[in-house]
C-alpha cells in the first residue's frame, strides 16, 4: 500500500506539471501499477484483518469505496471541465495528490495482521494484536488456526513455483479465470468510454459528461438537456430506453461481480501461495482491462450492437462456469 500511494504522489506530480504527451504517457504508467499495488494489498488487508463474518460486508466496502470516489472524481472533473485557460486537467490530475498523500501516510499508521506477525516470529505479540482488533480474550481456536497455517507456509520455499504444482491449479485456474471474466463483463470500458457512448445515442456533449458522472440519474439528465446530433436515427424514448438498461447492467454488476471479483480471490487462496496467487489475479485483471479498453472501439465500428451480444456471451458462459466450479466462502474461517 506504501509503494502504491508513492506511485500514485509521483504520478499526480507528473501529470499536473506535464509540458508534453511522454509525461502524461509516463504518468499513466505510474498510475497503473500503483493501482496494481494497491489492488493486491488492500483486499489481502482487510481479510486478514476482519473477522470471518463480517469479511464479505469489508471487503465489499472496499469497492464500494472505490465506487463512491469515482463519482466523486467525475463530479470534479465536470467542474475541472468548465475551467479556462486550460488549467482544469492540470487540477484534475494533479489534484490527485491530495489522496496519493492520505493513502501513504495512512499505510504507515496502519497495524499489520496477524498473520504477516506470525510469519515474522513474534506469536505472543500476534496473539495480543488479535485480541484487540477481535474485541475479546477468547481467541485460542482462531490463534491456533493462523499459526497451523503460518506452519504450512514456511514449509513452501517458492510460492510461484508451487502455484503450478497440482493441488493448487485449482487456485490458480480461479486466479486467472475470475478477473478474466470480471473484465469480460466489459464494465470498465463502459465506464472509461461513456461519454462516447452516450454521444452516440444523441445526447448533448454537457448530458454525457454528465452521465459518465453517475449512470443512475443519466435518464433524467438526458430527459433534462435533450439531444442532438442526428434524433431521427435514434428518437429520444429510445436513447433513454438505452440508458436505462445501462443503468439496470451497472447496478447488476455492482453488487455481485464488481466486489466479488476482488473479494473471493482473496477468500479462497492457502496462505502458503496467498500473495503471489493474489498477484496473478490482479496482473490478469489489469492486462484484460487493458486489452478490452485497446480492441472496444475498433470492435465497436465493425461490430456495432452485435459487439454486446458477443460480450453477453462471455457472461453467460462465466455464469454457468462460477455455478458449477467455484466454491462458496460464506461464514467459512479464513487461513
Amino acid at each position: 500500500m506504501l509503494f502504491g500511494g508513492c506511485l500514485f504522489f509521483v504520478r499526480a506530480l507528473i501529470d499536473g506539471f506535464a509540458k508534453a504527451v511522454w509525461m502524461l504517457i509516463v504518468g499513466r504508467m505510474l498510475l497503473g501499477f500503483g493501482v496494481g499495488f494497491a489492488n493486491q494489498s488492500v483486499p489481502l488487508y482487510l481479510s486478514e484483518m476482519a473477522p470471518y463474518r463480517y469479511r464479505g460486508a469489508l471487503n465489499i466496502g472496499f469497492q464500494l469505496s472505490i465506487t463512491i470516489c469515482i463519482l466523486i472524481a467525475n463530479v470534479l472533473n465536470y467542474f475541472f471541465a468548465k475551467i479556462k485557460g486550460r488549467w482544469g486537467w492540470r487540477l484534475s490530475l494533479g489534484g490527485a495528490m491530495v489522496p496519493a498523500l492520505i493513502i501513504t501516510v495512512g499505510s504507515l499508521l496502519l497495524p499489520d495482521t496477524p498473520n504477516s506477525m506470525i510469519e515474522r516470529g513474534p506469536t505472543e505479540e500476534a496473539k495480543t494484536k488479535l485480541k484487540k482488533i477481535r474485541g475479546v480474550d477468547e481467541v485460542n481456536e482462531e490463534f491456533k488456526d493462523l499459526v497451523a497455517a503460518s506452519d504450512a507456509s514456511k514449509l513452501v520455499d517458492h510460492p510461484w513455483t508451487n502455484l503450478l504444482q497440482r493441488k493448487y491449479r485449482p487456485h490458480l485456474t480461479m486466479a486467472i479465470l475470475i478477473p478474466f471474466f470480471q473484465q469480460l463483463t466489459v464494465i470498465n470500458v463502459i465506464m472509461f468510454y461513456a461519454p462516447v457512448l452516450f454521444n452516440t445515442i444523441g445526447f448533448r456533449d454537457d448530458a454525457s459528461l454528465m452521465s459518465a458522472v453517475i449512470t443512475v440519474v443519466a435518464a433524467c439528465i438526458g430527459a433534462k438537456f435533450g439531444t442532438s446530433g442526428n434524433p431521427g436515427q435514434l428518437p429520444q424514448w429510445h436513447a433513454i430506453v438505452v440508458v436505462l438498461f445501462i443503468c439496470v447492467y451497472v447496478a447488476g454488476f455492482a453488487w455481485s461481480w464488481e466486489p466479488l471479483g476482488w473479494l473471493v480471490p482473496s477468500e479462497i487462496f492457502p496462505l502458503e501461495i496467498r500473495s503471489a496467487a493474489q498477484s496473478v489475479n490482479v496482473s490478469v485483471n489489469m492486462i484484460f482491462t487493458f486489452a478490452v479498453a485497446q480492441v472496444f472501439l475498433s470492435m465497436l465500428c465493425h461490430l456495432k450492437f452485435g459487439l454486446f451480444l458477443f460480450f453477453a456471451l462471455f457472461v453467460l458462459l462465466m455464469s454457468i462456469f462460477m455455478y458449477y466450479f467455484l466454491p462458496e466462502t460464506r461464514r467459512r474461517a479464513y487461513r
